[in-house]
């Protein structure tokens, strides 16, 4: 679920809030960057909880009509196609994910249940619903495509479920384009047969992130000084005001990929860095670091202190 780009960002918050220096003692921070990288996690279960909450609401709805003294015809024997969408009952009779929410204490629409609500009607108001509402029977093709729409045009772009989560988790913004990637990538993979541990997917890509995450946080707080020195040097003519906070952090962790992970290539790390900047910096940030990081590069390459291991990592 989280990428390497992910996890620099992760690096680069900590580090830009971290206000000691490298003879510090810094273990907090690393707790801190672990559980904030956790807490990604915490914000997929959240979600795809919801999807579970707007299904329960269905039925609740559907109880109520029922029950009304002045019962319609449609009110006693009512469409059932929402509640009984198949993909929403792979979610539902999962095993796995429901240990996952008692785990984590996933339990926030309970507490905040007029967020369900809010996507409940605007699932029910909209034109997606209504066409598929318009027959009872429906294929698990055609249940998926449903509830994929659903996610993608109705819960994902909606302004008051954002600023609940921004309200509740400041760092969830960052994550949340990761997290409403992953949820639809799985939607569209689920097949009724084989689900065990597909909604409960394993928050590292590969075992080696979380240690990655780790040392290039160490490293770049342990070689600061040195690497401050390196970017002074390239920056002469800069007055270091103009230079900004985040720009600075971006730089160090660069230099220190650069030198002290031999396995991942300049090009890979130039370009994640100078993404990063462009989403995160000044506009011109990205050309500016990409200047100092190509003139060092040429400095290693020449001195031969640039270290890769494998073919095409130059």
């Amino acid at each position: 679920m989280l990428n390497r780009r992910h996890i620099r960002v992760k690096v680069m918050q900590t580090l830009y809030a971290f206000k000691g220096n490298e003879s510090d003692d810094f273990s907090k921070d690393q707790k801190f960057l672990l559980f904030s990288i956790d807490n990604m996690y915490s914000l997929y279960l959240l979600l795809i909880s919801l999807l579970l909450q707007v299904r329960k609401r269905a039925v609740t709805d559907l109880q109520k009509k029922q029950q009304k003294l002045l019962a319609t015809k449609e009110d006693k024997n009512p469409n059932r196609k929402f509640i009984n969408n198949q993909l929403l009952e792979l979610l539902s009779n999962d095993s796995e994910l429901k240990n996952q929410l008692e785990t984590y204490k996933i339990n926030n629409w309970e507490h905040d249940s007029e967020y369900v609500e809010v996507i409940f009607k605007a699932i029910t108001s909209s034109e997606l619903y209504h066409e598929y509402m318009q027959t009872r029977v429906s294929d698990f093709k055609e249940d998926k495509a449903f509830v994929i729409d659903v996610f993608k045009d109705i819960i994902a772009p909606n302004e008051k479920l954002y600023d609940y989560i921004e309200d509740k988790n400041l760092t969830w913004l960052d994550d949340l384009p990761t997290v409403n990637t992953t949820i639809l990538k799985l939607l569209r993979k689920t097949k009724l047969t084989n689900t065990k541990y597909h909604f409960t997917p394993k928050l590292y890509k590969e075992e080696e992130d979380q240690q990655f995450a780790l040392d290039l946080f160490t490293k770049t707080l342990l070689n600061r000084s040195l690497i401050n020195k390196e970017i002074e040097q390239k920056t002469k003519n800069w007055d270091a005001d103009r230079i900004a906070d985040i720009d600075y952090t971006l730089m160090q962790m660069a230099i220190c990929e650069l030198k002290n992970f031999p396995s991942i290539p300049v090009k890979v790390t130039i370009n994640e860095y100078l993404e990063i900047a462009k989403e995160y910096s000044t506009p011109k940030s990205s050309i500016f670091i990409n200047g100092i990081l190509d003139k060092l590069v040429k400095e290693y390459q020449q001195a031969g202190t640039l270290k890769k291991m494998g073919r095409g990592l130059l």
